[in-house]
């Protein structure tokens, strides 16, 4: 088996679901922006990428891409059940948003939690040359920076979380909380979006381990694991040159024709989640609506509820309430051929997204509770003119570096309802500050700047961190 010296261990492999008959593979586009950010790195040292590749049942042999060696986990259909949908996504992450939606707690995803973990570190120590660097990335894999550790101590191990980290009243819910930290701090580095998960991580580190710690550093025996806030970003250079490109250009034109030319055109993109505010931002809205403020006519409201997590019933019944009360809001206010709020499930290409982010002025980014929301990043590097207004809430990663925008707690109705009529209202120079701040300091925080600040801080040689400044 051929080793690397750089490992990344997601979730998923970083490649289509679907393989062509000749085994042909191209990269794909992850939602963290994982690959964009890695992909020249990757090219120009000995690589493997550690995941699941979709499905169920024994491990699909997949050829290397573009040199990058891929190494399949299989995960069983009870894997899948126990592990992905039970404690990742009913446990954890309904618990690190703020319990949003009330965490379950089942034993026996507690013990796929470890089998599938456990897995996955085999895997990694495997791919890894003698004293290579491991990046384990998220929620799904809290555990493999320790159990890797016990299996490869010769190994340098970075541990990165792209969603938040909660508060000591929250994270002391659960029933395997020392475990969970332990995982964690098998690491050299733990990595964070922001600075005060970081200081909820040290606070916990001392309450349930009885650890020294402060918000750099956690002293584990003979051991100092350092953790810090690296927020994630996107390849603006790569979503400025797909907005301004002619095809883009025109499908934007044809779409704003398509809504009727209207004079503001409010959108959001997200996935079907109930920690994305999708239900707040609606009835904001409506009331909007009916109170006169704004007019069906003049103002149109494009919203992408992309489906996920389908056979998790908490999203099911999120999805029916959403879809009822967009029928409720265009029966009431919506006229023919003149519906007050365009909903639409279906995923997006690239290109067309960039479209619809020509075409927002104004972008409504309300999630009660969020990492990032990478979003709200592509919305302003596709505003290459420095035009239209971002909407953010005060609870996205985000809203730490975008203070330019026009930020809100979405938990406070009314207080969405005026600081969207602000945005609504705001003045041509007004936006165009605010736009033009928020570009500017992306331009100098991208993906790229991401990955060289996290890598610089777990690399000590600083061989691998040349490589990626270089390529």
């Amino acid at each position: 088996m051929r080793q690397s010296s750089l490992v990344v261990v997601a979730n998923r492999l970083p490649v289509d679901d679907s393989v062509a008959p000749d085994g042909a593979c191209e990269w794909r586009r992850s939602p963290g922006g994982l690959v964009s950010a890695l992909h020249p790195l990757l090219q120009h040292t000995p690589a493997t990428w550690v995941g699941w590749a979709g499905g169920t049942g024994p491990a699909p042999a997949l050829p290397d891409i573009d040199g990058v060696r891929m190494h399949t986990v299989p995960l069983s259909r009870e894997d899948i059940r126990d592990h992905y949908e039970g404690f990742a996504n009913a446990t954890l992450w309904p618990l690190y948003h703020d319990a949003v939606e009330q965490p379950v707690y089942h034993r026996r995803w507690w013990d796929a939690y470890q089998r599938v973990n456990q897995r996955f570190a085999e895997a990694a120590a495997a791919a890894a040359e003698p004293g290579a660097l491991v990046w384990v990335q998220d929620y799904h894999l809290h555990l493999v920076p320790g159990m890797l550790r016990a299996l490869r101590p010769d190994l340098r191990i970075g541990f990165f979380l792209h969603v938040p980290f909660p508060p000591p009243e929250l994270f002391m819910q659960l029933p395997r909380r020392a475990e969970l930290l332990l995982g964690m701090l098998g690491a050299d580095l733990v990595g964070f979006q922001r600075a005060q998960a970081a200081h909820n991580f040290a606070q916990l580190a001392t309450k349930v381990l009885h650890l020294p710690a402060t918000d750099r550093r956690v002293a584990v025996e003979n051991r100092v694991v350092r953790i810090g806030a690296f927020p994630v970003s996107i390849d603006m250079t790569e979503m400025e040159a797909l907005a301004g490109r002619p095809d883009v250009v025109r499908r934007a034109a044809r779409l704003r024709a398509d809504l009727g030319d209207p004079q503001h055109v409010i959108l959001s993109v997200d996935r079907m989640d109930y920690t994305k505010g999708i239900e707040q931002r609606l009835k904001a809205y409506s009331e909007l609506i009916a109170t006169g403020h704004v007019k069906v006519r003049d103002t149109v409201m494009v919203q992408v509820a992309v489906p996920s997590r389908e056979r998790v019933e908490q999203y099911q019944i999120l999805r029916e309430r959403v879809e009822r009360e967009v029928g409720r809001i265009n029966g009431e206010f919506g006229r023919v051929g003149e519906p007050a709020i365009h909903y639409l499930t279906q995923p997006f290409d690239r290109a067309e997204l960039a479209a619809l982010y020509r075409i927002a002025d104004i972008m409504a980014v309300t999630p009660l509770r969020d990492g990032m929301n990478l979003v709200a990043k592509e919305y302003v590097a596709a505003r290459v003119d420095d035009s239209g207004a971002l909407l953010l809430s005060e609870f996205a990663g985000a809203a730490a570096e975008f203070t330019q925008a026009f930020l809100v707690n979405p938990h406070d109705l009314e207080g969405l309802k005026l600081t969207l009529m602000h945005a609504l209202q705001a003045t041509p120079t007004d936006t165009v500050e605010r736009m033009r701040a928020m570009r500017d300091h992306l331009r100098t925080h991208d993906i790229r700047a991401w990955a060289r600040s996290y890598l610089s801080a777990l690399d000590q040689t600083g061989e691998l961190t040349t490589r990626l400044a270089t390529a």
